[in-house]
């Protein structure tokens, strides 16, 4: 049996919750009762990457059952302590101030390479672009440029770093070589030319812009409308801090831009009120941290917005549910944007 199994099993996380999470909550007395969700579960013989959700009744000392949301997420390959450690610093810092918020770290388990901390709840942004809500969608914009600013200005003092592999695109996990080589075993090497271009071209630009920055800053490393949770009408949460380190802050810029303007093409098939928020997002992280936009700053941001675009590209061709139709039309977008040196944000 997989050794993550025992995660699904009510009996078990009771026991387990009363020996890790009782001891950090003195007012409960005991647990009543688990309920399991996994949001993700992909297991197979030995290894496994799980997000588990578990809807805990907590049994006060006077009798009364309070609930709380405690989430694992567990990874047989990479192990998560780094992310317990990312979200542990995040918190002491004063990241989470009531408005912008993020999931409060519990502990880390060696025993299933996962960390556990207490949920938030709330829809995450892309609903609301499905839903072609785009009053909300609009509103989370403006707070998620202010939720990014306050990231890249967490005092790095303290600092000691946990993802050193994340920092630079040559490594970002998978790694660039593992790209290369899945996708030329899964397409036959139709599109390896493209693909060692792209890089080539991402790694040449990376490694010329990152010696000119000054001090470099925490960045969240994957950002993206699903990683942004509404977490009520003045309220934003920050979750799934995998890719989380310390580099050029233009990265999240530029992903989050890029993602952006894909999910309102692709799921709110609204492609020019994407060019909206786009503007909108920007305008509002540059006024809240006063920096100037300036061409270099366009350059580096344009860089990390076609690297995304280049990464949607291969988990398109990829992923368990690929859609290889889609993933050669961006890939063609991505690649006219390159050879042109076209700055695209």
């Amino acid at each position: 049996m997989n050794k993550i199994m025992p995660l699904f099993d009510e009996e078990y996380v009771k026991d387990f919750f009363r020996r890790e999470i009782l001891p950090l909550y003195p007012i409960y007395s005991d647990i009543e009762s688990v309920s399991i969700r996994p949001y993700k579960k992909m297991i197979w013989t030995d290894t496994y990457h799980v997000v588990i959700g578990y809807k805990i009744s907590f049994i006060k000392s006077a009798g009364e059952i309070e609930r709380k949301l405690i989430v694992c997420s567990a990874h047989s390959e990479e192990p998560r302590e780094n992310v317990y450690k990312a979200m542990d610093y995040l918190w002491r810092s004063g990241f989470n101030d009531g408005k912008i918020e993020m999931p409060r770290p519990l502990f880390y388990s060696p025993e299933f390479r996962g960390v556990f901390y207490r949920g938030l709840r709330g829809e995450n942004i892309l609903r609301y672009v499905k839903d072609k809500d785009f009053d909300r969608v609009e509103k989370k914009v403006i707070l998620a440029a202010k939720l990014m600013a306050r990231l890249h200005e967490t005092p790095t003092k303290d600092w000691v770093e946990l993802n050193p592999g994340s920092s630079e695109i040559i490594s970002v996990i998978p790694g660039v070589e593992t790209i290369k080589k899945e996708m030329s075993q899964r397409f036959f090497g139709r599109y390896d030319s493209d693909i060692a271009e792209a890089y080539d071209y991402f790694i040449k630009q990376e490694k010329e812009f990152l010696p000119h920055q000054g001090d470099l800053c925490l960045i969240h490393g994957d950002a993206h409308l699903e990683n942004l949770i509404d977490t009520g009408d003045d309220g934003l949460g920050l979750i799934d801090f995998s890719d989380f380190c310390r580099a050029d802050y233009a990265r999240d810029l530029g992903s989050f831009l890029q993602q952006l303007e894909y999910k309102m093409l692709t799921k709110g098939n609204d492609p020019l009120r994407g060019e909206e928020f786009k503007r909108l997002f920007l305008h509002e992280y540059l006024a809240e941290r006063k920096i100037i936009m300036t061409p270099e700053l366009e350059k580096r941001i344009s860089l990390y917005y076609n690297w995304t675009m280049i990464r949607t590209t291969t988990y398109l061709f990829l992923s368990h549910n690929n859609e290889p139709e889609r993933a050669v039309e961006l890939l063609k977008i991505a690649m006219e944007n390159i050879r042109s040196n076209k700055v695209k944000i």
